[in-house]
């Protein structure tokens, strides 16, 4: 019994969890419609790609964001983390590594500082 009762609260934090992600997938593809060279819609599509676990349209989606914006270093921070999730820790490291480089250029020391330690997380 206290099997099933587990098994239904976790299937209703998933279609609570759920619904609210489409409402907002919904309501970012209608603003990317309007306004598909913002790099920050872009990321943020792709960040709801990512929570669901479509890792290909997530990175998809953040690759748009970084052509919008080449110096987007938390769209570099989110790729790499989503590269070495799938255990392709090489292109992890090189888009960490762009990462790292648009963060110094832009002088954006919070970014470089997290996609610097992401970066030393694959070193192990």
């Amino acid at each position: 019994m206290a099997i099933s009762v587990v098994w239904l609260q976790i299937r209703g934090v998933r279609r609570g969890y759920l619904a609210p992600m489409t409402a907002r997938m919904d309501q970012l593809l209608k603003l990317h419609a309007a306004d598909p060279a913002d790099a920050e819609l872009c990321y943020m599509i792709g960040l709801e790609h990512g929570k669901t676990g479509a890792l290909d349209d997530a990175l998809a989606w953040l690759d748009k964001a970084l052509a919008a914006d080449p110096a987007f270093g938390y769209a570099y921070f989110q790729k790499g983390k989503h590269l070495m999730d799938v255990g392709r820790d090489a292109d992890a490291t090189a888009a960490l590594d762009a990462g790292i480089a648009a963060a110094r250029q832009a002088g954006d020391a919070k970014a470089l500082g997290e996609l610097q330690e992401l970066r030393a997380s694959i070193d192990g």
